[in-house]
């Protein structure tokens, strides 16, 4: 055996190793801040910076669980049939823009913890904060397209089919959320209420998109396999 072979085992080098859990971990414990930062009555006993800390630190729990995603989701493109040429996977593109977005995530949420200006706090915090909320639109419409690609549009039976369609809700409302911070000439945002909100149930959905496809949940009990394969 190598030696390369012999540190991938070693329980040091399996903590960089990406996986299903920490990708959906990644994203449950961003969301978490995500939620504390704009739950009702918290958010207002924090206050801006309270919250903007709280988000600043869910950003990089989106980031790192986005990447994951991204390198857990396979070849960018793969030969078409039909065809000469590549055609670049749905399921690849979901990530990679859902992975744009956490990024853009990264910048709205640093710059808000600085941003004193009108003008600064539009391009640097409204703007990229925007973006990143068109990304999670696209890549929550793709995740349905890449779902549709190995299984049924319409699938309600199926964990996976819910996380896909919570997801979905948790991009919108974020996109909603985006819509209600847009920060006006005087300061101000259109409506703090519907942020706050947005932001709120947005983080909630992608906390539970998470939960539920969890692998720890396909990990039955030995006695309960046990007991199915001979009841």
């Amino acid at each position: 055996m190598s030696v390369a072979a012999t540190n991938i085992g070693h329980p040091r080098n399996r903590f960089f190793v990406p996986t299903v859990a920490k990708q959906c971990w990644g994203f449950m414990i961003g969301s978490a801040f995500f939620a504390l930062g704009s739950a009702p009555g918290l958010s207002e006993a924090l206050g801006s910076t309270g919250s903007n800390l709280l988000f600043f630190i869910g950003a990089w729990f989106f980031t790192t669980a986005g990447l994951i995603q991204l390198f857990l989701s396979g070849a960018m493109a793969v030969p078409v049939s039909y065809a000469p040429g590549r055609m670049v996977r749905a399921e690849w593109l979901a990530a990679a823009t859902q992975s744009f977005g956490t990024l853009l995530f990264n910048v709205s949420t640093t710059s808000a913890l600085y941003a004193k200006s009108v003008s600064a706090q539009e391009r640097l915090v409204w703007n990229p904060d925007a973006g990143g909320s068109v990304g999670f639109l696209v890549s929550g419409v793709l995740a349905f397209v890449a779902y549709a690609h190995v299984s049924q549009l319409w699938e309600p039976s199926k964990r996976a089919w819910w996380s896909v369609a919570i997801n979905f809700v948790g991009c919108v409302a974020f996109g909603i959320s985006a819509v209600g911070s847009y920060i006006l000439s005087s300061g101000n945002v259109v409506n703090g209420s519907l942020a706050n909100y947005g932001t709120f149930i947005g983080a909630i959905c992608f906390l539970l998109a998470s939960l539920i496809v969890l692998p720890q949940w396909d990990r039955r009990a030995p006695s309960a396999r046990v007991s199915a394969e001979t009841g």
